[in-house]
């Protein structure tokens, strides 16, 4: 754990990020920006919250979606995941995820910036919850996108560790998965102090989802084409509520600019990798979350 704990310990410049981008620009692949978007601006209609669920398992469902973010992201710039502290006692294992070589030092300082910020996000959630914190459950991150990538007719198989543009795209189909995952869930919490630090975690996932699209309009080419591929997939499963990358679509939000949410069921459709009936597991969660919010609905 010697790469996680000089992670920590060293943080990341976001000054440095953006001056890399500059310097780097005459080596980057040229914009081809796709044309139009598939924004949906109606917005889902809420779940009930089943009774007897609490703010402890709220933030649980939460934890269950740092998980897989912090295991993708430390994976990705260290070739390690979470600790044995940080995974919990009797944690599920991780399948796939290898360190990218990363050949652009902009892309990798925003990639070890991230991998920090969701390892925080996992401590942050686990110290406030206590005992009460969930254990990770088991992640697929080989099958998973394979299988996302067959669904979203980009092919049989992807791997987003096999280099800096893939990985792109694979942070992407998290990130604004996590926006409104948190937004979705803000008006079930009751504690005030619980619903602050959900707002604070979401703004953090907003600007990852921002950096994230705009690298890849930045980019271009077949990687953004997978993207929003992938942004149409997501649309099937978590109803709607997406923008395409293009060329003047950056920010996802509705008509009056609000960034989308999503419900525990539909956020759950995306993350199994199954839009419809009652799921309990499957795609990135191949055992399901742990915890009490671990199926859908309908």
């Amino acid at each position: 754990m010697d790469n996680v704990k000089k992670l920590l310990k060293n943080g990341v410049s976001r000054r440095k990020f953006l001056a890399g981008i500059g310097a780097g620009a005459g080596t980057m692949a040229a914009v081809a920006f796709a044309a139009g978007c598939n924004s949906n601006n109606k917005k889902p209609t809420p779940t009930p919250t089943p009774s007897g669920i609490t703010d402890a398992d709220i933030l649980n469902f939460a934890l269950n979606l740092e998980y897989l973010e912090a295991e993708f992201y430390l994976r990705a710039t260290t070739g390690q995941g979470l600790s044995a502290t940080d995974a919990g006692s009797g944690a599920g294992a991780v399948t796939g995820g290898t360190q990218v070589v990363f050949t652009t030092p902009a892309i990798q300082q925003y990639a070890l910036e991230i991998a920090n910020d969701e390892l925080l996000h996992v401590q942050f959630l686990r110290k406030a919850l206590g005992s009460a914190a969930v254990s990770r459950p088991p992640i697929d991150l080989t099958n998973s996108f394979n299988a996302a990538a067959m669904a979203a007719g980009i092919g049989p198989s992807f791997n987003p560790f096999a280099d800096e543009n893939s990985f792109i795209v694979g942070a992407f189909t998290f990130e604004d998965v996590g926006v409104t995952a948190y937004h979705g869930a803000a008006p079930l919490l009751q504690d005030k102090t619980y619903l602050s630090a959900a707002a604070g975690i979401m703004a953090t996932e907003a600007y990852h989802a921002a950096e994230i699209r705009t690298l890849l309009a930045y980019t271009g080419g077949n990687f953004l084409t997978y993207a929003n591929q992938i942004s149409a997939l997501r649309a099937a499963a978590g109803g709607g509520n997406e923008v395409a990358i293009s060329g003047s679509a950056i920010v996802p939000a509705d008509s009056n600019s609000i960034a989308f949410d999503r419900t525990t069921d539909q956020v759950l459709h995306i993350v199994y990798l199954n839009p419809t009936g009652v799921v309990k597991s499957g795609g990135f969660f191949p055992s399901g979350l742990n915890g009490k919010i671990t199926a859908t609905a309908s």
